[in-house]
């Protein structure tokens, strides 16, 4: 298998904790660097891996393509047994609207970002900047009000809240989610003990 990844994408981020933590690491190939910024050019990633030119991307040893973190974790968790991803029930239906809420905060937190990176500073819009950001903020305080998620045995809900705390710290240092959510904090902490947390952490911009 090969991974299609950037170092910084907190997307990519997620799949390699994934692999570390379901001992399928030493079985991907990762190739990077690959571009998916906006208005950047990659036409040989969109005719051979995916026409969205979005990461990450597991291309298999059949030459087929699948696409999106959540679906390629789930396709690598199934590979493992089932260690990540409830296999039925009101588990499982929870922990895909978890990792939903939580795809849709990076997302947020990405728009944010382009938005300050790419579009020229005349054009921005800081009433709809400020509302992304809010949506993943109020995510944060969701989390916040509810310990339970963050004590229980690792499953990729942590994993995701774990990679969109460390994509604040990557590209929002100032933003002052710590002070504001003293227990997402202590369970950052926690993870970074990890291997697999630690390794992964974006590198310096």
């Amino acid at each position: 298998m090969k991974l299609a990844f950037s170092p910084a994408s907190p997307f990519a981020r997620k799949i390699r904790i994934v692999a570390m933590e379901l001992g399928l690491f030493d079985k991907i190939e990762f190739i990077t660097p690959i571009k998916a910024v906006p208005a950047t050019e990659n036409d040989d990633y969109a005719r051979t891996v995916s026409p969205l030119r979005k990461i990450p991307a597991l291309i298999l040893d059949d030459g087929s393509v699948i696409v999106d973190s959540y679906v390629i974790a789930e396709y690598l968790d199934e590979l493992a047994g089932g260690k990540l991803i409830p296999a039925s029930g009101a588990k499982k239906w929870q922990v895909k609207t978890d990792h939903s809420i939580l795809q849709g905060m990076l997302d947020a937190l990405l728009l944010c970002r382009y938005e300050k990176l790419l579009r020229p500073e005349q054009l921005c819009w800081q009433a709809w900047y400020d509302d992304q950001f809010k949506r993943a903020w109020d995510g944060l305080v969701r989390y916040e009000a509810h310990p339970d998620v963050l004590t229980r045995p690792l499953d990729l809900v942590q994993i995701g809240i774990v990679c969109v705390l460390g994509y604040l710290d990557f590209r929002f240092p100032d933003c002052g989610w710590r002070k504001s959510f003293p227990k997402l904090d202590a369970f950052h902490e926690k993870m970074m003990q990890r291997e697999s947390v630690r390794t992964t952490v974006p590198p310096p911009a």
